[in-house]
C-alpha cells in the first residue's frame, strides 16, 4: 500500500492554506497615515490626494458606490480654533434647511474625545475658489464630520476635524471605515446634543 496519496494531499492542503468559510470575507487593506499629530488607518481604496489648500493635512478620494456617479471626500483638518458648537453650527449651516436631517453621537478612542455629526439633504456644494463663497444645491448628499479632541503624551494637542462629504449612498457606505480609521467604538457611543 502506496502512502504517497496521503502524502500528496497533505502537501496539496499546506499549500492552499487552511479552509475558509464561504461567508468569511477577505480583510480589507489599510494603510497607517499620519496627519498632524493625528494617526489614521485608512482602507487602501481611499486615494490620498494633494491637498487643495493650507487648511487641509491630507485629503482623499473615496470612491462611488453603485448608483453614485460622484466620489466622495474626505478632508482632514487641523485644529483651527472655535467652540465644538460653533464647528457643529458651521457643518449644519453646509446643509439647505429643508430636508436636512442631522444625527449626533459622542465617544472616545485611544487619540482622545470625539463627537461624529451626521448630515443628510441637500448640500451647498462650493463652486469656484473659497474666497467667493459661491455653492451650488447637491440634492442626496451626505455629511459626516469627526471632531477629535486629540491628547498626545497626556496633553491637549487641538481638536482635529474630519469631514467626509458626498453622495448619500457612498458616505454611508464608508461609516465604518471613518470610525475605523480612529479606531472609534460606535456601540461605546453616545447621543449627542448641542447646549
Amino acid at each position: 500500500m502506496s502512502l504517497r496519496p496521503a502524502w500528496l494531499l497533505s502537501a496539496i492542503l499546506l499549500i492552499s492554506g487552511p479552509a475558509q468559510s464561504e461567508d468569511a470575507a477577505p480583510a480589507a487593506a489599510t494603510r497607517e497615515v499620519e496627519a498632524g499629530d493625528l494617526k489614521l488607518t485608512v482602507p487602501s481604496t481611499w486615494k490620498q490626494q494633494q491637498p487643495s489648500n493650507n487648511l487641509r493635512l491630507a485629503q482623499f478620494q473615496l470612491p462611488a458606490v453603485e448608483g453614485d456617479k460622484d466620489p466622495a471626500e474626505l478632508v482632514i483638518s487641523p485644529p483651527i480654533g472655535g467652540t465644538r458648537e460653533a464647528n457643529i453650527t458651521r457643518w449644519v449651516d453646509q446643509f439647505e434647511a429643508d430636508g436636512r436631517e442631522l444625527v449626533m453621537s459622542q465617544g472616545k478612542c485611544a487619540q482622545g474625545e470625539y463627537v461624529l455629526v451626521k448630515l443628510t439633504g441637500t448640500y451647498k456644494k462650493p463652486i469656484g475658489p473659497p474666497i467667493l463663497r459661491k455653492s451650488e444645491p447637491a440634492p442626496g448628499y451626505a455629511m459626516y464630520g469627526v471632531m477629535l479632541s486629540v491628547t498626545k503624551d497626556g496633553k491637549a494637542a487641538g481638536n482635529y476635524f474630519l469631514k467626509l462629504t458626498g453622495p448619500a449612498k457612498t458616505v454611508a457606505a464608508s461609516e465604518d471605515a471613518l470610525r475605523a480609521s480612529i479606531a472609534a467604538d460606535k456601540a461605546a457611543e453616545t447621543e449627542y446634543k448641542l447646549p
